[in-house]
């Protein structure tokens, strides 16, 4: 986690004409891996021209748009750093099972005591009341969030459009997903508290007259948002996730947790782009038998709708997953002691530097294949897509 300045640029290849896109996944204490990821990025020349998060992707997204480019590793982590202070120690562990010990110890003391300057348990907790508003009804208040974004983000930097912030949530009512965009809306604290708001642990937040949940409730990636909203400039999305979507079979009950909230929440990015290849492999159907067509239709107003909706821009899906270590378990997303941050934080790294080193293989294309998924990051190779 040294501030070492950025090195030469690696990426300048592949982000050529393409607007950079930064799509973060949600995952609680798991988020300090992303932090670390973009500070690699930053090394590598990547900055984003579109930041686009869910729940702690959210608020990483908020702090890394919220701030110049020299302020943004610096807040990321002055924000870690704070959220990881209840279980600052570093124990020496000789093994995977000491190691694991001590992460349900910290998980244990950040349920009983909260975060600072993320949330406080409640009292009177909310199951000893009759009845109450639904921002109300969770183990934890998150005031202190509300204040740690007004202190580390500056909202009128994001809604001066300088780089575009996208968070989602759930409406509660209508069980639908929404974005909240600061290309479309003024963006403030409570929005990036509503993306991760997840219950019963948080509390939904009111915005207009309406409730939210944290956005991983309905899909915890905002990458399908992305590829829906922009369908005309070339794209180059660096997508940090926190949930891998393979893994090994279970051995014990405390895996099955694990594995079950791995499967849950990871992105389904494969299904994303496999179903995003389908609509353009129609749209390039479309263009050629439009080609075919005889002069005297092309000019038919039925045809130039048709051949607007045929265009496609080209994108590369740059694939980071936090992998699955063994001393970890379903506890992993609220351990928020020192150590694991650090870990999180060292993994992000390390994971984009090994995934830029070879830069060719992130600018190959197949044959008229405009959209490209790539999976870099180790371990054994395999997707976890």
């Amino acid at each position: 986690m040294d501030d070492s300045p950025a090195t030469s640029p690696t990426t300048t290849a592949m982000s050529a004409g393409a607007h950079r896109v930064l799509v973060l996944q949600g995952g609680g204490a798991l988020g300090s891996y992303q932090a670390g990821a973009y500070k690699a990025l930053c090394e590598h020349g990547f900055e984003p021209d579109w930041i686009a998060g869910i729940s702690i992707g959210a608020i990483n997204a908020a702090i890394i748009a919220g701030n110049p480019a020299e302020l943004r590793v610096p807040r990321l982590k002055e924000f870690w750093d704070m959220v990881s202070a209840p279980v600052p120690w570093t124990p020496k562990l000789a093994s995977d099972h000491g190691r694991s010990f001590f992460n349900e110890a910290s998980a244990a003391t950040v349920a009983a005591f909260g975060v600072p300057g993320f949330f406080t348990p409640r009292f009177p907790p909310a199951q000893f009341l009759p009845s109450a508003r639904v921002d109300n009804l969770s183990y934890y208040d998150t005031t202190p969030l509300r204040a740690t974004l007004e202190r580390l983000v500056d909202f009128d930097r994001i809604n001066a459009g300088i780089t575009r912030l996208s968070v989602g949530a759930v409406n509660i009512k209508t069980g639908n997903f929404a974005y909240f965009d600061n290309a479309r809306q003024r963006i403030g604290p409570e929005h990036i508290m509503a993306s991760g708001a997840l219950p019963p642990g948080l509390p939904a937040v009111e915005i207009d007259g309406e409730f939210y949940w944290d956005g991983g409730v309905a899909s915890n990636t905002p990458l399908d948002y992305v590829l829906d909203q922009d369908t005309r400039d070339d794209l180059l999305i660096f997508q940090v996730d926190l949930f891998s979507a393979r893994g090994p079979l279970p051995t014990t009950l405390f895996e099955v947790a694990e594995r079950e909230k791995d499967i849950r929440y990871s992105s389904r990015t494969r299904l994303n782009t496999d179903l995003n290849k389908r609509i353009r492999h129609a749209r390039r159907a479309l263009r050629a038998l439009i080609a075919k067509l005889p002069e005297e239709l092309k000019s038919d107003p039925s045809v130039a709708i048709l051949s607007e909706a045929a265009k496609e821009n080209s994108v590369t899906v740059v694939h980071l997953i936090y992998r699955r270590k063994t001393h970890q378990s379903s506890s992993k997303d609220y351990d928020f002691s020192r150590l694991s941050m650090r870990d999180h934080w060292r993994a992000g790294e390390e994971d984009v530097h090994r995934s830029v080193q070879r830069p060719e293989k992130l600018v190959q294309r197949p044959d008229e294949e405009t959209l490209v998924a790539l999976d870099l990051t180790p371990p054994n190779g395999s997707s976890g897509s």
